[in-house]
């Protein structure tokens, strides 16, 4: 059996998030995606779920983190190049992301990241194929 992957996120607005990821290139799966609810195709087997705050407080019985102060998760995501981590990250700062960090790059793999309108770490990563192999 092939598991599905959903990573569940709060966000402020739909719009404003679906606008941002499409900037980026990303695509959004529309039968599991409504006015206040998001379904970010990551892979055929990863997705994240964006959903406003009212509606992803009616799967939890906790306070949400306020991710403008505190850090939650990372959400990683493998590209196919240096170049993509590099273009991903140098347009996510052009449609506003925050930069927290510079660019990590240890030869067989480099990592940078942003901030996404929400407050949300993103980390796009490239790594060497040969290296996962030896």
């Amino acid at each position: 059996m092939t598991r599905l992957t959903f990573v569940n996120l709060p966000i402020q607005s739909a719009a404003k998030t679906k606008a941002f990821y499409e900037a980026l290139g990303f695509e959004f799966n529309p039968q599991f995606s409504s006015e206040d609810t998001l379904c970010m195709i990551v892979s055929e087997t990863a997705y994240v779920m964006f959903l406003e705050t009212d509606r992803f407080k009616g799967f939890v019985d906790k306070e949400l983190a306020d991710t403008r102060t505190t850090v939650a998760a990372l959400l990683s995501f493998s590209c196919a190049s240096k170049e993509e981590v590099v273009s991903t990250c140098e347009k996510a700062f052009e449609l506003g992301a925050r930069r927290y960090k510079e660019p990590d790059d240890h030869g067989f793999m480099l990592a940078w990241g942003f901030e996404d309108p929400d407050g949300h770490i993103v980390e796009p990563f490239w790594m060497n194929p040969e290296h996962l192999e030896a």
